[in-house]
């Protein structure tokens, strides 16, 4: 007898479940011909349906899923070269003819918002199987949900709802890019939708068996590769980006601001080292990270702010192992770290900022996708702002610069899905919610409106109305701006430690409500813009955790009420709230 050997090791299970969740009932059913019936839910979402059916033994039924419908009422996929999903993938239920049978798949999920089942009838007569009844009903990640956020505008809320279940739809075992066609681990979403996930599930737990998975994928020469776990073998930068790969270093410092959680600091530490010694051997021009997919979904393809999103992400990493090293006293390595991260800042600047202010009355950043020149793009501007690379003197200057890239592209969207979360984090803090949301509401794409003018419920893979997959949550990081400068909550230090509210008052909003189930527990947030009683929020401040009102003067004033306590006025452009229940009119 031969014994085969495995080359795995066993571990527990250190993530939530995966588990059903909200029932949908069909709020439409069509006999599209004679035998076959087509089901809609209203709602894209991944999806194990159950089925109830009675007819004879023997008798075959089809049941095909389906994220869109053509003109015929049909299962559709737009995709031509992704046809195979609309004819080839479907369940086939033998009739065991004992009277009402229910079906339900056992294992295998997908994304839908229209079910086709052929071979059936919805009422007796016709010589067909009957189809009694029929639910979809929502599987995802066990984790709990933690946020909750509405406003007065409906489109607004229809975009919040669409990244909802976007995002609710890829969380599993792993975070996958789409839960109908590929089902692969790409990192990326890791951690550039951390800031905005964690509104949506308690991600602790997720995150960190996340990393175990790039641990055990990271290759002998310090490569991590762009998926984990690595489900299929891609080449050239599809398999060694950092932006991807680089979520080793990135989703342990996610983990210690959201959750001030350091414990997986020790086994990372290592795995971080050996990537960023690998990626050392990929430097252009003294520093320069430039191999990978650049602003990966822009026009649909790559090679686009190369230098600008990967040399950053490449100084984000080493600051981050440089705060990994000191926390594990690891004096040395922090030190190393620290020379390496700063050796990269100044190669960044260097080779990517542009001070002589010939093209432009102001320093810019500029791209290297054509050598020739010296472009101005709004990718370029809001990189170098969010990942702290910009000398101060020249702040003014490239904030500037990048509302001018704006202005020129009248307000319309240039980015991909890397340089997009920055694009509205650099809009946060410069208070302009007006350009977001002409963004997010032109007629045609890049849009998030058009998704939602057109019958989407879910975000599609591109901005495009034809796309294969219409259950991405890459273009999703609008969400973590709904929260930061629509409800105006941002925490401040470690896991909502401290946290600051800046109520919209620069917005069209007249009336904001959400919640945040944070660490310490629930943070309530209100805000009401009214005529005649004129700016009020109310505020629940949980317990070991403080609050900051961010007001737009110093001599701003706000009448605070404590539950149970008199008015006080409070003023400046900062106003603390200990833990407790407060009314608050504002004098902005």
């Amino acid at each position: 007898m031969q014994y085969v050997h495995w080359p795995l090791t066993c571990k527990y299970q250190s993530q939530p479940p995966v588990v059903l969740h909200e029932v949908f009932q069909p709020v439409s059913s069509t006999t599209l011909e004679p035998g076959i019936v087509s089901f809609d839910f209203g709602q894209n979402m991944t999806t194990m349906v159950k089925l109830d059916v009675s007819g004879p033994a023997g008798a075959e039924i089809v049941v095909r899923f389906s994220e869109t419908v053509g003109e015929d009422g049909r299962v559709l996929m737009p995709d031509p070269l992704f046809r195979q999903f609309e004819t080839g993938v479907f369940c086939k239920i033998t009739l065991a003819g004992n009277g009402k049978e229910s079906w339900e798949p056992d294992f295998c999920f997908t994304s839908a918002r229209f079910v086709q089942i052929e071979g059936v009838a919805l009422e007796a007569g016709h010589g067909l199987p009957v189809v009694h009844s029929i639910v979809s009903r929502h599987v995802s990640s066990a984790a709990r949900r933690l946020g909750t956020l509405k406003t007065d505008k409906e489109d607004v809320n229809a975009m919040i709802n669409m990244c909802y279940w976007s995002f609710a739809s890829n969380l599993f075992s792993y975070h996958t890019d789409c839960p109908q066609i590929e089902k692969f681990g790409w990192l990326e979403v890791t951690h550039l939708l951390a800031p905005a996930t964690q509104y949506i599930r308690d991600m602790e737990s997720l995150y960190s068996k996340i990393l175990d998975d790039i641990i055990d994928a990271q290759e002998p020469n310090g490569l991590c590769p762009t998926m984990a776990p690595e489900i299929r073998y891609m080449c050239g930068p599809l398999h060694d980006t950092i932006t991807w790969g680089g979520a080793v270093a990135l989703l342990p410092e996610i983990l210690r601001f959201y959750y001030d959680s350091t414990h997986v600091f020790e086994k990372l530490y290592s795995p971080c080292v050996r990537y960023m010694e690998y990626i050392e051997t990929k430097e252009r021009d003294n520093g320069l990270i430039e191999h990978g997919l650049g602003n990966w979904g822009r026009d649909i393809a790559f090679g686009n702010n190369q230098a600008n999103i990967e040399t950053a992400i490449y100084y984000r990493c080493l600051r981050n192992i440089e705060r990994m090293a000191k926390e594990l006293g690891k004096s040395d390595g922090e030190q190393r770290f620290r020379h390496w991260a700063d050796r990269i800042a100044r190669v960044y600047n260097d080779e990517l900022l542009v001070t002589d202010k010939t093209l432009h009355p102001y320093a810019f950043y500029t791209s290297r996708d054509d050598l020739n020149k010296k472009d101005r793009n709004m990718v370029a501007q809001a990189i170098a702002l969010q990942f702290d690379l910009v000398p101060a003197q020249y702040i003014s200057d490239v904030q500037g610069a990048f509302l001018d890239t704006c202005t020129d592209a009248n307000n319309k969207i240039q980015a991909g899905e890397i340089g997009l979360k920055y694009l509205w984090n650099t809009l946060a803090d410069l208070d302009r919610p007006d350009i977001v949301l002409e963004m997010a509401r032109q007629e045609e794409h890049p849009s998030y409106m058009r998704f939602i003018r057109r019958g989407e419920t879910t975000l599609n893979e591109f901005w495009q109305d034809a796309c294969r997959s219409k259950c991405h949550d890459m273009l999703g990081t609008i969400y973590e701006w709904c929260y930061e400068a629509v409800l105006g909550l941002k925490p401040e230090t470690e896991a909502y430690r401290t946290w600051t509210v800046k109520p919209p008052l620069k917005s069209e909003f007249r009336h904001v409500a959400g919640t945040m189930d944070c660490p310490y527990g629930l943070i309530e947030i209100e805000y009401i813009k009214s005529e005649t009683e004129g700016t009020t929020m109310k505020i629940t401040v949980p317990t070991s955790t403080t609050g900051y009102i961010l007001l737009p003067r110093v001599e701003s004033e706000a009448t605070v009420t404590r539950q149970g306590g008199q008015p006080t006025e409070k003023k400046g452009a900062r106003i603390a709230l200990r833990p407790g229940q407060y009314k608050l009119c504002l004098k902005p």
